[in-house]
């Protein structure tokens, strides 16, 4: 017997609301990205932290995919909602007494559980709070407020740690973002109350998420996976490399400096997604690999140079290309996949997209203090400049149409 109550109707209200918590909870994942340099220099922390930090993070959130994958359809939409908001405000709390590794570590390690939940069921609630009519609006709208979290969580960190070096004591351009993050997020519990929620609760054994790929997928999920594994590696090279490069090789030390450059990549994601959602698979791939690609060649000629400007170019044609390759991937393997199968499938793709984060990101760390920072981004950018080129090579696996 059913539980609950007839769920609301759609609205534009509930749609901007379940927006605003989808966006808020991601916004946080990205907060530390463009303060790690003054975690480096104010705490002393290694050189690597900030790679260690990064894969962890990207377990957490796999991890969070696995346990957590079928829990909305259990309990509703919006206790799951809920408590991604309670992870990221713990995360948030750890964040701004963080003085030591462990706390960040802990910190980074709860904010991925809170990202694999909202990664999925943000995703659908979004959807499912379109109004009826408008589900393509929904499906633009869930993208940009995943992807454009990201972006603004590093702008935000950014802007408000160098607010807080001009207008308060000493240590608070390392609390305020979270501080600030911990706001929005109490609102957003708030507007969880006027979000349509209709999944109806039942009884039964609680089961995990299982990635898997089932037959008729097969043929397409290796060249559309492609793209996530391109595209996220380029935002974990821009989340725990760039900023290294900006304050070490270019003197860009300013948090709010670093956090509009990085988070330029992100909002040009989201931008590009939204911007160029209606053209076909294969003209998707094909902008997203050159763009992808042209901008690890600019970023070639940023560490050849030590060019801010084109270090600025090159983070918005990679954050434009990421965003074509991953989108079209995930459109082209749920496309294919039968509806029963589809949360396995898609499991599964950000399982790929976020191991693909993580690992070039420890690498990276890795061969730092063995070849040098600058090294370390040639290779880095030469071999997904490469692989985006090699993506090519499928365009006839997608639809021109």
């Amino acid at each position: 017997m059913s539980t609950r109550a007839r769920p609301k109707a759609a609205t534009v209200a509930s749609l901007a609301a379940a927006a605003y918590v989808f966006t808020t909870v991601m916004l946080g994942t990205t907060l530390p990205t463009p303060l790690y340099p003054q975690y480096q220099s104010e705490f002393g922390f290694r050189g690597t932290v900030t790679t260690e930090l990064f894969a962890i993070y990207a377990g957490g959130v796999i991890l969070g995919l696995i346990l957590f994958g079928r829990l909305s359809e259990m309990l509703g939409r919006r206790p799951v909602l809920l408590a991604g908001v309670i992870l990221s405000i713990a995360s948030a709390v750890l964040f701004c007494i963080g003085t030591q590794e462990w706390l960040l570590f802990v910190g980074r390690v709860l904010s991925g559980f809170a990202a694999g939940l909202l990664t999925s069921t943000g995703t659908v609630s979004v959807m499912e709070n379109a109004p009826v009519g408008r589900e393509r609006l929904g499906g633009a709208v869930a993208t940009a407020a995943n992807i454009g979290g990201l972006g603004l969580g590093i702008v935000l960190a950014g802007v408000a740690s160098q607010v807080a070096l001009v207008a308060f004591p000493d240590g608070w351009s390392l609390r305020a973002p979270y501080v600030l993050h911990m706001v929005m997020l109490v609102l957003a519990g708030l507007a969880l109350l006027p979000m349509r929620d209709p999944i109806e609760r039942r009884r039964g054994a609680f089961r995990l998420q299982m990635p898997g790929v089932p037959a008729e997928t097969r043929h397409v999920f290796g060249p559309a996976s492609l793209g996530a594994v391109v595209g996220f590696a380029t935002m974990g090279i821009y989340s725990s490399v760039v900023p290294n490069v900006l304050s070490q090789m270019l003197s860009v030390t300013a948090p709010a400096a670093l956090g509009l450059i990085i988070g330029a990549v992100f909002l040009a994601s989201a931008a590009a997604q939204v911007a160029l959602k209606s053209l076909s698979d294969r003209w998707l791939i094909l902008c997203g690999s050159l763009s992808l690609a042209c901008g690890m060649l600019l970023g070639i000629l940023t560490l050849r140079f030590e060019s801010l400007p084109m270090l600025v170019v090159a983070a918005i044609l990679n954050g434009a290309g990421q965003g074509l390759l991953f989108m079209t991937g995930l459109r082209v393997v749920t496309a294919a996949t039968a509806s029963e199968h589809r949360t396995e499938v898609t499991t599964s793709y950000f399982v790929v997209a976020y191991l693909s984060i993580s690992i070039p990101s420890v690498a990276a760390g890795l061969l730092i203090p063995v070849v040098g920072l600058a090294a370390t981004g040639l290779l880095s950018f030469s071999v997904l400049g490469l692989a985006a080129l090699a993506g090519l090579f499928n365009l006839r696996r997608f639809s021109s149409s």
